[in-house]
């Protein structure tokens, strides 16, 4: 398995990079955007990698760091996703943006991606949501990914809160949207502006 390759950068595109090893062997990978972003302008770099083996060829994956290449081998696990799918996906959002979509079950961001529907978002939500650490690898990455997180869980849990009083989802939502913009920031405070407005 090749897991890593550093060296020359010979062609660029937003979709693929051709990297020539000290060997002399040129390495074509598909990309995604963080591994585009970081190859730009320079003569040389490294890519983590992942190596797909089918029926009808062999494909080289490069991604920006260990991080996104886990990511991506998280994605392909998933019914329906296929490898090209999931470099579409992390070219569409970086991976603090990504687990935080999944986390909070934000179906809207998910399909926002060109070629992912609803029931694929559904199953990568679904099944990743266990699976997907929201703690000290993402908080490190984006500290702003993590506390957006956690301000989505406390919303979700407020709605639930409301749900179980017998308020509808819609109604719920719209009170905690209401607390929220009044100035409650943790849930105690935003469940009981949200009962005052209802």
């Amino acid at each position: 398995m090749i897991g890593y390759i550093k060296g020359k950068i010979l062609n660029l595109t937003p979709e693929t990079a051709l990297i020539e090893t000290a060997a002399g062997i040129g390495f074509e990978l598909l990309i995604s955007n963080s591994a585009f972003s970081l190859l730009s302008n320079a003569k040389e770099g490294a890519l983590f990698t992942y190596l797909q083996s089918r029926e009808d060829g062999v494909t080289l994956f490069g991604f920006a760091s260990p991080e996104e290449k886990e990511m991506f081998i998280k994605l392909i696990s998933v019914s329906g996703v296929g490898a090209k799918m999931g470099i579409t996906i992390l070219s569409a959002m970086n991976v603090a943006e990504l687990a935080a979509a999944i986390a909070t079950g934000d179906v809207k961001r998910l399909t926002s991606v060109k070629g992912l529907g609803k029931k694929t978002a559904e199953h990568l939500i679904l099944d990743l949501r266990e699976k997907v650490s929201l703690n000290s690898s993402i908080a490190e990455q984006s500290p702003a990914a993590a506390e957006v997180v956690s301000s989505r869980k406390a919303d979700e849990d407020a709605i639930v809160a409301l749900m179980t009083l017998g308020f509808s989802r819609s109604e719920s939502e719209k009170a905690v949207s209401r607390a929220k913009q009044n100035g409650a920031k943790e849930i105690e405070d935003i469940i009981r502006l949200a009962l005052q407005g209802m």
